[in-house]
């Protein structure tokens, strides 16, 4: 019987890159760039590393296929080096090989890296989801804001939800992304936005305005990870050990059945409940300190804290009205700015989240330092509301 990865694996150094229009940058400098910060934290030799996770989605842009552009960039020492893509949940799945390699033996240290650079592709988010001037325009079912504009036009018939109310309850989790990431000299964007310039931005996809969905940038971020034992014969103390790490696959049981109305994610709720499981977590809403989610567009923030069994189904929009999931809320959410502020340079979103929960664990965020957290969560989404994949993992320190 499976008994899960519970403190089998620390994370022994990160990095990260900042994010942003990073035009005198190639990928390989943004490789550089986390790598460089993950190595020096982790306090290791490059000849130290046994094998390497490499996350990248477009590849049209000098990092080509397969794992070379990572070792070569690098220059890794000619380990094994993986290349790994689940839509934008690629950097996710990245960190769960390298945690995996190591939890089962494989490897005694290993290193997950995602870069992209979407700025270099004419990619700029709309309409569609192709690549801008690097691939054909063909005609897509329907534009990422228009899909998730759905989610949120479900969620309110389901709830009964006033379209003022949502429009205002979507506007704060803007406002709050954006107060977080003001203190983050890594995001993208460094700047508050009010909720009346949200209210009053220009409608991309009703009721989703400019303020609601997240940005195009390049970055990169990379994890170093290790057996607690290692770690501590290497000198570190205070270790921030992997407590789950779950990964549920739509099967089509949303887009081609009735079954399922448009106002959740499926997966979510399932990989959520097997993270929590494997954790050892119970009352996550009492015992979960802080979270990442996949804020793509500000709706599916809101959504998600229910599909994460935070905040009761249907209730969500409150809590965030309430403040609850505020900075000095009872569980802060995208403390560092999220994807509305960083952007979405898809093969490194997953290990920017996990970046920011291993600072605050380690009590090294600067101003955006929590008091005291124990337990953080990443959710890592890929795909659209009807046919996705979904990430959670949970990260705390050793022995709680």
């Amino acid at each position: 019987m499976a008994a899960g990865i519970r403190d089998k694996v620390a994370i022994l150094g990160m990095g990260c890159s900042k994010f942003g229009e990073r035009w005198d940058s190639g990928p390989e400098d943004l490789m550089v760039e986390a790598y460089l910060e993950a190595m020096q934290d982790a306090g290791i030799e490059p000849t130290q590393l046994d094998a390497a996770w490499f996350s990248t989605h477009i590849d049209e842009v000098g990092t080509g296929k397969g794992g070379t552009p990572m070792s070569l960039a690098l220059r890794l020492p000619n380990i094994a080096v993986t290349r790994v893509e689940n839509f934008c949940a690629g950097g996710s799945e990245a960190f769960r090989g390298a945690v995996y390699a190591v939890a089962s033996g494989a490897a005694d240290i290993a290193i997950a890296l995602g870069v992209e650079k979407l700025k270099d592709t004419g990619y700029g988010g709309l309409p569609t989801g192709q690549a801008g001037t690097l691939l054909p325009q063909v005609s897509p079912n329907g534009s990422a804001p228009g899909n998730f504009a759905q989610l949120a036009s479900a969620y309110r018939a389901k709830h009964g939800v006033s379209r003022d109310d949502l429009k205002r309850a979507i506007a704060h989790v803007s406002v709050k992304s954006h107060a977080n990431g003001a203190k983050n000299p890594k995001a993208h964007l460094q700047k508050a936005v009010t909720e009346e310039q949200v209210l009053n931005a220009p409608m991309i996809a009703e009721p989703l305005g400019l303020f609601d969905c997240c940005g195009v940038s390049d970055g990169a971020a990379a994890a170093i990870v290790t057996t607690p034992e290692i770690a501590r014969s290497l000198g570190k103390r205070n270790l921030t050990t992997v407590k789950a790490l779950q990964l549920a696959v739509s099967n089509g049981m949303e887009s081609q059945y009735n079954g399922w109305d448009g106002s959740y994610f499926h997966t979510a709720r399932i990989a959520a409940s097997k993270a929590y499981r494997e954790a050892g977590i119970e009352r996550p809403r009492e015992q979960i300190s802080m979270m990442e989610v996949h804020d793509c567009f500000s709706v599916t923030e809101l959504v998600t804290m229910e599909d994460l069994h935070i905040s009761a189904e249907g209730q969500g929009w409150k809590d965030v009205m309430n403040g609850f999931y505020d900075a000095d809320g009872q569980i802060p959410c995208q403390i560092d700015g999220g994807l509305k502020c960083f952007g979405h340079p898809i093969g490194a979103s997953g290990l920017r989240m996990l970046y920011e929960m291993y600072l605050q664990l380690q009590g090294r965020a600067g101003e955006r330092q929590l008091s005291n957290p124990v337990f953080g969560m990443t959710h890592n989404l890929g795909g659209s509301p009807s046919t996705n994949v979904c990430s959670v993992a949970i990260v705390g320190q050793e022995g709680a």
